[in-house]
């Protein structure tokens, strides 16, 4: 098995509060992984930390190594912001900007980075909003706000934000809490599509999402890594009773 993402000994805080303690996980390459844990216990800290986002964050600081490809992208000599468009992110709450279009929604990374060739911006604005099963549905009306459309097709214009400049990682945070069952359907069966091509990680609180989702789930309680192994032993056969109370339901 091929791993796209190491961590090793990572830990992170807030201040002097520690909020990620000594996390070592290996990320399989082209599949997903699911991130579980209770409120507050570190999964947004810990994809925040992926693509060095965490450090954006007043008094987050970092420890530790992460490797994508190979490469820490801790090092003095690495840019974040090549970090960060290796490794997209997909928010909570939809985010399209609302002054902008459909459109340029999804070209506005590609035009960050000079990309100006209109031919080139239309192919991949297509082949972006195709990948996220959204061209269809919104082909004639391109120049319309993002903030047109509906929770669930907005989300999916977020994530074709984040294809469009070619990204490795897709980072998802809770990427279906704010939208109804079929919108929330719709955005499943599209990371299980776009698992094929791209390593996603997904940070959810819902049981049922990460087992019908994910490959592998990593469960996190008060900063630290309890378990970490293929979704199917996590959620049939956990090694920890920590684990199996956590999945049942007994606290969260």
């Amino acid at each position: 098995m091929s791993y796209k993402i190491e961590i090793e000994d990572l830990n992170a805080w807030f201040n002097a509060k520690k909020v990620l303690k000594d996390i070592y996980m290996k990320i399989p390459e082209k599949a997903v992984t699911a991130i579980i844990g209770p409120s507050g216990c570190g999964k947004t800290t810990l994809i925040r930390c992926i693509n060095r986002m965490h450090e954006l964050s007043p008094g987050g600081k970092v420890s530790g190594r992460v490797l994508l490809n190979g490469e820490n992208i801790y090092a003095k000599d690495v840019d974040p912001v090549i970090i960060r468009r290796k490794v997209g992110m997909v928010f909570q709450k939809p985010n399209p900007f609302p002054m902008m279009s459909v459109y340029d929604n999804v070209a506005a990374g590609l035009k960050l980075t000079g990309l100006n060739d209109k031919s080139k911006l239309d192919e991949i604005v297509e082949k972006s909003l195709k990948l996220t099963s959204l061209w269809e549905e919104v082909k004639n009306e391109l120049h319309k706000s993002g903030a047109s459309l509906s929770g669930g097709q907005q989300q999916r214009l977020c994530i074709a934000r984040a294809l469009a400049v070619e990204p490795e990682v897709i980072l998802m945070d809770e990427p279906t809490s704010a939208l109804d069952p079929l919108a929330s359907a719709k955005i499943e069966q599209l990371i299980r599509r776009l698992s094929k091509k791209y390593t996603i990680i997904i940070v959810t609180h819902n049981m049922q999402q990460a087992a019908r989702v994910s490959d592998f789930t990593g469960f996190l309680y008060l900063g630290e890594l309890v378990e970490f192994d293929e979704t199917k032993k996590i959620f049939e056969n956990p090694k920890t009773e920590l684990t199996e109370k956590y999945i049942t339901g007994e606290f969260g």
